[in-house]
């Protein structure tokens, strides 16, 4: 792909071929931003899992604390009482049958779905729809909740926790926050991230597990990390 004459200038002051600390890299990631808008931040991990077997996946969640600087917003699968908490908690939209029929229809405006036990035997046929985008709820993300639970999971997802999962070739994508965070707020964000990984570590993992981090924002060169001293932040 070719890129334009501004992502060129900037990828002149980023060597490719070096390894960056993490202070360095947020500060150069600041400095070579060239786009109008606020950029989301992302991580990039090569993991050392081989992603054809089961007990080699990587698949949890993280609490952001600074979030991620998006709106999110948020859809609850529940009746009843679930549906009085989840309301006074603040999800955007919560229902049952009703809402079922809107995604089946086409209807997507939402960026997470949570969903109440006796609520996933009627949302599992949305599989192929919410499957593909990521958006199917599930345990291993925290995604399914009692509904006297509801109201704390849905202010963690408000307050910036974040799903991560490695795809089919071992790589794990995650967005850490926006480029107008400070310094600081994009360091803790980053590390809060890397720590979920580490934590998450499957038991099927041999060898080195992360092999390389890269940061980057929206349209924006990557900037490969330093691993060992990253990984000594979070006390692996």
């Amino acid at each position: 792909m070719e890129h334009g004459k501004k992502y060129q200038q900037v990828a002149k002051q980023i060597d490719g071929e070096k390894l960056y600390r993490l202070d360095e890299a947020i500060g150069l990631l600041k400095k070579t931003n060239y786009v109008k808008f606020d950029p989301t931040i992302e991580l990039h991990f090569r993991l050392g899992i081989d992603p054809r077997h089961a007990d080699q996946q990587v698949r949890s969640t993280a609490s952001l604390p600074h979030g991620t600087g998006k709106q999110v917003r948020i859809l609850v699968f529940t009746q009843g009482e679930g549906e009085t908490l989840a309301r006074n908690a603040g999800a955007d939209f919560v229902g049952s049958d009703d809402l079922i029929k809107q995604i089946d229809g086409g209807w997507l405006d939402f960026d997470i779905a949570i969903a109440t036990p006796e609520q996933m035997a009627k949302v599992g046929r949305l599989g192929k729809v919410l499957g593909r985008r990521g958006l199917m709820p599930n345990p291993k993300s925290g995604t399914i909740a009692q509904p006297n639970d509801l109201p704390r999971v849905i202010q963690e997802v408000r307050r910036g926790k974040v799903e991560f999962r490695n795809d089919k070739t071992g790589l794990v994508h995650v967005g850490v926050g926006k480029l107008s965070f400070t310094e600081d707020q994009i360091k803790e964000n980053v590390l809060s991230l890397i720590d979920g990984i580490i934590r998450n570590k499957p038991t099927g993992a041999k060898g080195v597990y992360v092999k390389s981090i890269t940061l980057t924002s929206t349209m924006s060169p990557g900037i490969h990390l330093e691993v060992a001293p990253v990984l000594e932040e979070v006390g692996a």
